[in-house]
């Protein structure tokens, strides 16, 4: 009598568990995107400074000196201390005969480089400053990025437009598949990148004066990955 009793109870359990299951909706799931373009209205920009001499102590000397007169024309062009920042310092050693297997390598002098990045708020300006810095001894130019100075509405506008943009594809899957879309079960941003992603840019150098820059526009995205449940 027990065993019979314990049967018809598990065949129960397994009878509410499988209605259950069946009364459980299924779910879609979609990820969307979206960019909104602007002008920028500031720029970045990566240079250094790099000397060579006999004594560690002459390179990086020439470096450093090269680099505060670097600093000292970017003050007297209206950039702000707080908008230049020196990224990367170093000194090494240059080697001869490296590649002779009969005498062992030489230390023939060293090299000291300095990587500095300028935050540029004024594009106007922008041109003028990079003939100024070159002119006043960086021999290296690691890069410009364009950018906006107060990205934050921007952001926000491209993050709704990636919620609609899932919304709309959720209604397109669920429309394909002849079910109905029933409410979000949940939503998450993915990460996106810290600056603005370059739509279109266009920086040129030239031997003149002022360096022709065109900034052109760039994109700020947002992305979304959205779950609704598919309502019966």
């Amino acid at each position: 009598m027990r065993i019979l009793i314990f049967l018809v109870a598990a065949l129960l359990f397994a009878a509410v568990g499988l209605a259950r299951a069946d009364e459980q909706p299924g779910h879609i799931t979609v990820t969307g995107s979206g960019t909104i373009e602007t002008v920028p209205d500031m720029a970045v920009i990566t240079l250094g400074v790099t000397h060579e001499s006999q004594e560690a102590r002459a390179a990086l000397l020439a470096t450093s000196e090269a680099v505060q007169q670097i600093f000292d024309r970017l003050g007297e062009m209206g950039v702000d201390v707080r908008d230049m920042q020196t990224n990367d310092l170093s000194l090494s050693p240059l080697w001869s005969n490296r590649a002779s297997s009969s005498e062992p390598p030489k230390i023939t002098g060293f090299q000291a480089s300095n990587r500095v990045t300028v935050r540029v708020r004024d594009l106007a300006a922008l041109g003028g400053i990079l003939d100024a810095v070159v002119s006043d001894g960086a021999n290296t130019f690691n890069g410009l990025e364009f950018g906006v100075k107060e990205p934050k509405p921007l952001r926000d506008l491209a993050r709704a437009k990636a919620v609609a943009d899932a919304q709309d594809r959720a209604r397109q899957l669920a429309e394909a598949a002849g079910v109905k879309l029933g409410r979000v079960v949940s939503i998450s941003e993915l990460p996106h990148d810290p600056q603005p992603r370059p739509m279109m840019r266009m920086a040129a150098m030239a031997e003149s004066m002022d360096v022709p820059v065109a900034g052109g526009e760039i994109g700020l995205s947002g992305s979304v990955t959205m779950v609704f449940e598919i309502r019966q």
